[in-house]
């Protein structure tokens, strides 16, 4: 049994293909296959059920390929240690980020990582909550930056920040004529609101389930992932949605008019950085993270009067 080994029948259990899988591990197919086949001999068993497609793994495959990747992880860490002797951080950070976040943080953050650490190659991806996760437990990416609390038990959350969501309202809308709003002000039916997939959507629709009446929408159904989309429907077409408290550095001064902020305890969400129990580039993670806290403002980096909202 070879680290090599262990690595062709992850990367089949990850892209559920030979073909898919000996390309990302830069070999030929016939020779990850032979690798593949030498290890199920040399073990007695098979790991995959190759007469299904996709490649799906056997009962006790499943258990070997998770053992497959818990060795792996700690090979790694041998690479860790001789990094963690050196003083500059070096190697690729892969990180997935959700959208409703990204546009927020990236930008402000880029420039100042990549200067400070210039041996580090960061590669982020935009995901939705479900796919970063999954992602995760896959080993495909070193962590998630993601509203949270996620409920996980084979992920580890380190909360960086809270931050508060507001509303932003149109000139016709009800709420417009308030000056601090509670939950039980919102109209629903005047609510724009994230397409399914989208933890944001959740909390946005746990905030307003607070109403006595939460019969769903009537009006007309709109399905986007950006939040910006939301803030240009009601400067467009009237209405209201929620946004969250970054979104509002971008705006001018005729649309902050439009925002409107929650009586305490605000809502908010808890951003974190999420990675699997046994993660490996701790320095490089806790740099990124410290990254974030030099960006955020003050008042966020504490949950003191505000009322998390549960994805």
């Amino acid at each position: 049994m070879t680290i090599t080994q262990l690595e062709y029948i992850v990367a089949v259990d990850t892209y559920r293909s030979f073909v898919l899988a000996a390309e990302k591990c830069f070999v030929t197919q016939p020779t990850l296959s032979m690798q593949v086949q030498k290890l199920e001999d040399t073990l007695g068993v098979k790991i995959f059920d190759r007469s299904k497609q996709p490649v799906t793994p056997t009962e006790i495959g499943i258990e070997i390929i998770t053992q497959a990747r818990i060795m792996l992880s700690e090979s790694e860490k041998i690479k860790e240690i001789i990094t963690d002797r050196q003083k500059e951080l070096s190697g690729e950070l892969r990180v997935g980020i959700i959208p409703t976040v990204s546009p927020y943080i990236l930008p402000k953050i880029i420039h100042g990582f990549i200067e400070k650490y210039p041996q580090v190659k960061l590669v982020v991806w935009e995901q939705t909550t479900e796919e970063i996760v999954q992602q995760l437990k896959l080993g495909m990416i070193d962590c998630g930056i993601m509203s949270t609390p996620l409920h996980e038990n084979t992920l580890t959350e380190i909360p960086v920040f809270y931050e508060n969501f507001v509303a932003y309202v149109s000139k016709n809308s009800k709420l417009s004529k308030k000056k601090n709003i509670n939950p039980e002000d919102i109209d629903m039916e005047e609510i724009w609101v994230l397409n399914e997939g989208h933890c944001m959507r959740e909390q946005v629709l746990n905030i307003c389930q607070r109403r006595k009446s939460t019969k769903g929408f009537q009006h007309f159904e709109y399905n986007t992932g950006s939040v910006e989309t939301l803030k240009r429907m009601v400067d467009q077409n009237n209405g209201a949605t929620i946004l969250p408290e970054l979104a509002l550095a971008d705006l001018n001064d005729k649309q902050l008019d439009r925002v409107r902020y929650f009586k305490s305890p605000e809502p908010a969400r808890e951003v974190s950085i999420v990675i699997q129990r046994n993660f490996l580039k701790r320095r490089m993670i806790e740099a990124l993270k410290n990254e974030i806290l030099e960006f955020v403002p003050k008042r966020m980096k504490s949950k003191k009067k505000k009322e998390v909202i549960d994805i």
